[in-house]
């Protein structure tokens, strides 16, 4: 049997220099300049190669890997090629002042400027769809006056306390949560002042043992309230948001609002990845016909308006609300779904859009020491 073994200098050389040639298709950087080829090894004529994405992307592997199995066909001394791919999400810059989150990596903010979009679904089944290309994923549900994930999740009952202090996220399908739907009862209202809000906001942000013993979460996605509030702005002064998502429908009065959301990020330095537009068509199950009920391509123009990517477009789809109301999202209920597919495809330009903001260096900054001055 023939073990693997580090490629000799000639040929490590030739296939990074043939690799150089292909461009990751999410974020445009080619895997030897970006650092994610960690190693390259042979077994007779075949090259391994080792390729750590900053983003979680696994149904795309065997696309990725024909990429590279052309760029490399042509390198003497090469006759096949293996792939072996994994994720490495790292930490990404905050807003200055802000110190991370103990167990997150990185915060994702989802808002919309305007209520009934299908934010709270589109939340849901994009932390999902994270999890299932391979991230480790929790969820903030941040509407503390109408919070909904509890319901999406299909979860109940008070979360545990250890220590009288913190609290464990309740976890389903392979992701946590945290609601203040979680600590009231279903039929009370919370009729709270806004800094009571904001102070319930940080609680279960802060006071949430996010993570477990296998490691930190390499996402929280933050499900916002609707608006331009006293919450949203607690969220993006006082806590360490990595980027926001903006939800969107294609009619014009959504357009307006979300332009006013997507305005108010930028005025507090949090980086936008882009627009999702929801509901922007809708098939007849029965017919097969289609037709832009909210109007068409409203997202697409607000992006360019903005100048941000248009992320996904979701169709209007009795099954999403239907599998939502559930407790069973479509990532979860149909996940092999066109729809599902939309939502994996959705979230890896997240992930990837993520991948490209700085790092986050503050944890490997050496400790600044005042040294008082004495006489020589």
């Amino acid at each position: 049997m023939t073990t693997s073994a580090n490629a000799s200098p000639e040929l490590d050389s030739a296939i990074r220099d043939a690799l150089k040639g292909v461009k990751d298709p999410l974020t445009g950087v080619d895997w030897v300049t970006g650092r994610q080829l960690k190693a390259v090894k042979t077994r007779g004529d075949t090259a391994i190669l080792n390729i750590a994405l900053g983003y979680p992307a696994q149904s795309r592997w065997p696309e990725y890997t024909a990429l590279v199995q052309q760029a490399l066909k042509t390198v003497p001394g090469v006759a096949g090629v293996e792939v072996n791919w994994s994720t490495q999400v790292v930490a990404h810059a905050v807003t200055r002042g802000q110190t991370p989150l103990p167990g997150v990596k990185n915060l994702v903010a989802v808002a919309s400027g305007k209520g009934g979009v299908g934010k709270s679904t589109t939340s849901v089944n994009l932390a999902l769809a994270l999890a299932a290309e391979g991230a480790r994923v929790g969820m903030l549900d941040a509407d503390i006056y109408g919070p909904s994930q509890p319901l999406l999740m299909g979860l109940s009952g008070r979360p545990e306390s250890t220590d009288g202090k913190s609290m464990e996220p309740l976890r389903n399908h392979g992701i946590q949560m945290m609601s203040i739907g979680l600590l009231m009862d279903d039929n009370a209202p919370a009729i709270w002042r806004g800094p009571m809000a904001t102070q319930a906001l940080e609680q279960l942000m802060r006071q949430t043992n996010w993570g477990d013993s296998e490691g930190q979460l390499d996402y929280l996605i933050v499900d916002m309230p609707p608006g331009t509030g006293d919450i949203h702005l607690t969220l993006c002064q006082r806590s360490p948001l990595t980027a926001a998502v903006v939800v969107t429908t294609p009619q014009d009065i959504a357009l307006l609002d979300a332009r006013k959301g997507l305005k108010m990020f930028e005025k507090v330095s949090v980086p936008v990845l882009g627009v999702i537009e929801n509901m922007a068509t809708f098939h007849c199950p029965n017919c097969g016909h289609e037709e832009h009920i909210f109007g068409e391509d409203g997202g697409k123009r607000l992006a360019e308006e903005c100048g941000v990517p248009v992320l996904g477009s979701m169709p209007l789809d009795l099954k999403i609300r239907q599998q939502a109301d559930a407790g069973q999202p479509t990532m979860v209920a149909e996940p092999d779904s066109r729809v599902a597919q939309l939502y994996r495809d959705m979230a890896i330009r997240v992930a990837a859009g993520v991948s490209r903001l700085p790092k986050d260096y503050s944890g490997k900054m050496p400790a600044v020491t005042v040294v008082p001055k004495t006489d020589a």
